[in-house]
């Protein structure tokens, strides 16, 4: 892993000046009352089906688990728009035709601050790459099968509770 800077936030989501080298696993030694941009997304196909992917085995967070999401951690100098489309695009090669903002939220645990988007496409859904190092297999589900996933014990709760309001609504 090539080496990561991130700026530091405070609770109300301000940048505070300082940065943080991340090396594997070190994100719970950020200094209390600091968190780190995390961003998050949800890849709905124009034609209603949901991209999941397979975290790498070797990933410090919830390894080989399969996940609704394609995201990650913004740079020094990111915002969170910026890190949400590149993220998604070194994880999937896939460019987003639009992004909606569906909330924010903080995690104390892993000093994160999260934002979390819907991201829609209209791909050729074979086109996926999947990053080496972050995810190992992917799939498309309908809605069903993604409210199946969610309801699974295979699920991130996590990231359950950053899109439960979304997860609601679609039910």
């Amino acid at each position: 892993m090539s080496k990561e800077i991130w700026d530091l936030y405070d609770r109300e989501g301000k940048k505070t000046g300082e940065t943080y080298e991340r090396h594997f696993g070190n994100f719970k030694n950020i200094p209390e009352g600091r968190y780190h941009l995390v961003v998050d997304l949800l890849v709905l196909h124009c034609d209603g089906t949901y991209l999941l992917t397979k975290r790498s085995e070797i990933k410090d967070v919830y390894p080989g688990f399969w996940e609704a999401s394609a995201g990650g951690s913004a740079v020094s100098g990111e915002d969170p728009e910026t890190a949400a489309r590149r993220e998604m695009f070194e994880e999937t090669g896939l460019v987003p035709d639009s992004l909606e903002l569906v909330g924010t939220s903080f995690s104390d645990k892993s000093h994160a601050m999260y934002y979390s988007y819907l991201a829609k496409v209209s791909c050729d859904k074979e086109s996926i790459v999947l990053q080496e190092g972050e995810t190992t297999a992917y799939k498309w589900v309908d809605k069903a099968g993604f409210l199946a996933y969610v309801d699974s014990d295979q699920a991130m709760d996590a990231h359950n509770l950053r899109y439960c309001k979304y997860i609601d609504a679609l039910r």
